[in-house]
């Protein structure tokens, strides 16, 4: 007869036995779920930066990633990494915030129109306000950039009604939008196109209750053109690059990460075997860690972070193809602390306008 509530919970539940008495790489806080991905599995991907990185650690784990919207035929490997293709499933860009994914829907499915077409950039040329960095040469004028979406959108369509398993990576909470419809926004406008105008684009700071709405908003949009899509929602460790507040950078990560984790966890409360909530976040960014898989920015990510997360993934949903976590001799540590590439963050884009 237990004692008392806590007398009979495994040892998962005690900080002492699953975190003090464990080393960090070996730590697995994974969720307990018969959530399962198999090889054949159209695996999609969707969010910030660090969605990239798990979109390389499922290619190299030999899951079926899956992209529906394919460089054209003649494209070599390098213009087709800089235009991103098969950056993400679709060549949708980063999708920072969450009200982005169920828009992005609502915009494939003739849903929603925003009112803005197109931005101009200081060389003439013309980006798509939504996806302002997947063509490097811009485009010759606004309508070049509508016509473009047509294909898009279709790629789009295509990954929701067809994907087996899509994984949601969350990243900020700070962004812009229109005031007009309140069309979302990847970039603030004037960073990679446009011009940045208060009686147009409105800064927002969404909170966690209207994390967890989007993020329901979506698994109803996509559960009603694919009833057995199965979600994997994560929040992404990398650190916000700037802040638009009145405060200093640290303080504004802290919100706006903590409300991601939030309003995830709030959304991934609902009884579903088809949603899981996977702890990224909570693996690289956890004190438990010390820092060791931050580069020395305290930013980006080292492939000893990503190979953690990618063990903790692979056994909570494939635990046929996972390996243990082992002791690693000096000389593998520190290849493993080497820093992210070939990862595309529009976010950098910030920076780079005001340097």
């Amino acid at each position: 007869m237990a004692l008392n509530p806590y007398s009979d919970l495994p040892a998962e539940r005690f900080w002492r036995k699953a975190v003090a008495g464990v080393a960090p790489f070996a730590v697995d806080p994974r969720p307990r779920t018969d959530f399962a991905i198999s090889r054949d599995d159209r695996v999609a991907t969707g969010g910030s930066c660090f969605a990239q990185r798990v979109a390389q650690a499922l290619r190299a784990a030999g899951f079926n990633y899956y992209v529906t919207e394919a460089a054209p035929d003649g494209v070599g490997p390098a213009e087709a990494e800089a235009r991103q293709f098969g950056l993400f499933t679709a060549r949708y860009g980063n999708l920072y915030l969450s009200r982005q994914f169920p828009q992005l829907f609502d915009r494939a499915f003739g849903l929603f129109e925003p009112e803005l077409k197109a931005w101009q950039r200081e060389d003439g040329r013309f980006v798509d306000p939504f996806r302002p960095t997947v063509e490097p040469a811009g485009f010759e004028s606004p309508e070049a950039v509508i016509a473009a979406r047509e294909g898009h959108f279709a790629a789009v369509r295509r990954m929701f009604e067809t994907l087996d398993v899509f994984v949601i990576t969350l990243g900020l909470t700070e962004g812009f939008r229109c005031r007009s419809d309140g069309a979302a926004l990847p970039l603030a406008p004037g960073v990679a196109g446009g011009t940045f105008d208060r009686d147009h684009y409105e800064f927002v700071n969404v909170t966690a209750g209207e994390v967890a709405a989007d993020l329901r908003g979506l698994l109803d949009r996509l559960w009603s053109v694919n009833p057995s899509a199965r979600v994997i929602v994560t929040v992404s460790p990398v650190p916000i690059i700037a802040t638009y507040l009145p405060q200093h950078v640290m303080i504004a990560n802290n919100y706006s990460k903590s409300v991601l984790r939030a309003g995830a966890g709030e959304a991934c409360a609902i009884a579903d075997p088809r949603l899981v909530y996977f702890p990224s976040y909570d693996l690289v960014a956890s004190n438990v860690n010390a820092g060791r898989y931050y580069d020395e920015d305290q930013r980006s990510i080292n492939d000893a972070g990503v190979r953690h997360v990618m063990r903790c993934f692979l056994s909570t949903f494939a635990p046929d193809q996972a390996r243990p976590a082992v002791a690693r001799s000096a000389a593998d540590s520190a290849a493993e602390f080497e820093g992210t590439a070939g990862v595309i963050c529009d976010e950098e884009q910030i920076e780079r306008s005001v340097a």
